[in-house]
């Protein structure tokens, strides 16, 4: 079953619409002898039906076993349905399994801003999937300047990876579907390291989560361990407040260990001394870094605390000074990276920490991709359109691998559907 089916002279029909998105009335389609009606994913017969839940929909006159439309499950329909519904009465455009223009993606909800341009797709992810599948099918989204939402039933391991949302079905007929996980807020009361403090998931109607998502007043956020919830500014904000605070109170301690150091009037104490205050500048130098690139850890999902272990296989594997610049829209958002290659020479642009890879079409030959594992990798592989050189730096394993990246070749454009109205 689907909700969409293809008219030759009207276009394409929306079943969950008043007017079938094209001017037409369901009594038009429903059991009119003569319609023609195809199926906009394999081209086969369909007809309209009313369910027992009085949901209108289209079905094949034969069941063909490819088609995704033909053989999705009740739970699946209902779903789709359910996330159609949310974004409209969030006062948004949203059409049902609407398709890219080189069909490389089919989204079962597609929500368009104010200038019917598609901004985000809501996907119902019942069947399995891995992680790699779900952040490759995501990448496929942001290529073409769209954000996705999942939304599963079931605990699954690709939730953790990509932005998702874990909903309950509802029990009753009457009542609504509850998001269980995937919408997260930092609690942190008082505000003192004496309070205890942490990321909490909530639960909330699926309607008001799908609205705070297109209203954009949550994003997707990575955490320390590389899991992805949507969560509000404000809790990220509260979070950085709390390591902030973590860091100023382990230095206040370093201090007072300093302070006690200092009147012990000995030689050790002297030499301690020196040493604090260096551990001091250092630890000061790093969390003013931490800070100044936290909208870059953000970009590339790398924990601030293995990125010293990071820096520390960069300037081992160039074997020269190397220091950081800003992040560059122009490299993909990626940070730059300069090294000097003799002294008193100038510091030049000699590479970029994880670029967007929607920034590697026309990549500069000379420069040096460095990223920080294999998932950065495989993005870096798949989006390749030029011949590139990449870094893979490992902060845990203290390992080096350096690549020669072959172009890959565009994806071939898919065929028109028999049928297929554009």
């Amino acid at each position: 079953m689907g909700f969409t089916a293809v008219h030759a002279d009207w276009g394409r029909l929306d079943a969950s619409l008043d007017d079938l998105g094209c001017g037409r009335a369901w009594e038009d389609v429903h059991r009119v002898e003569g319609l023609h009606l195809a199926c906009p994913e394999c081209g086969g017969r369909m007809f309209a039906r009313v369910s027992s839940r009085r949901a209108r929909y289209f079905y094949h006159q034969e069941r063909p076993p490819q088609c995704e439309l033909a053989n999705e499950s009740q739970e699946h329909h209902l779903l789709k349905l359910e996330l159609a519904m949310a974004a409209r009465a969030a006062g948004f455009r949203a059409e049902l399994e609407v398709s890219s223009e080189t069909g490389n993606w089919r989204a079962d909800v597609l929500v368009f801003d104010a200038q019917s341009r598609a901004f985000m797709a809501l996907e119902a992810q019942l069947s399995p999937m891995t992680p790699e599948d779900a952040r490759m099918r995501t990448d496929r989204y942001r290529r073409d300047g769209v954000g996705v939402c999942w939304v599963g039933l079931q605990g699954r391991p690709w939730q953790r990876a990509v932005p998702s949302l874990r909903v309950e079905y509802p029990e009753e007929r009457a009542a609504g579907w509850t998001v269980r996980h995937g919408l997260a807020r930092y609690t942190w009361t008082p505000r003192t390291l004496a309070g205890k403090a942490g990321w909490t998931h909530i639960a909330c109607p699926l309607g008001d989560a799908i609205r705070w998502i297109l209203q954009g007043r949550v994003h997707p956020h990575t955490g320390a361990g590389g899991t992805v919830w949507w969560t509000a500014a404000a809790y990220v904000e509260l979070a950085v407040a709390r390591a902030r605070l973590e860091a100023e109170a382990d230095a206040a301690a370093r201090a007072r260990a300093f302070e006690r150091a200092r009147r012990s009037g000995t030689a050790h104490a002297a030499a301690a001394e020196r040493r604090l205050e260096e551990a001091l500048l250092q630890a000061q130098e790093r969390q003013a870094e931490q800070e100044r690139l936290a909208a870059f850890f953000e970009h590339a999902g790398i924990d601030a605390r293995v990125w010293p272990a990071f820096t520390q296989l960069v300037r081992t594997a160039s074997g020269k000074p190397v220091e950081y610049g800003g992040q560059s829209p122009a490299h993909g958002n990626g940070l730059l990276v300069y090294s000097r290659p003799r002294p008193g020479r100038a510091f030049r642009l000699a590479g970029v920490v994880c670029p967007d890879t929607q920034a590697l079409a026309r990549w500069p030959a000379e420069l040096t991709i460095l990223v920080p594992g294999q998932t950065w990798l495989a993005r870096i592989q798949a989006a390749a359109r030029a011949p590139l050189k990449v870094a893979v730096l490992d902060p845990t394993t203290k390992h080096c691998t350096f690549l020669r990246i072959r172009p890959q070749p565009p994806d071939p454009p898919a065929p028109p559907q028999p049928g297929h109205s554009r």
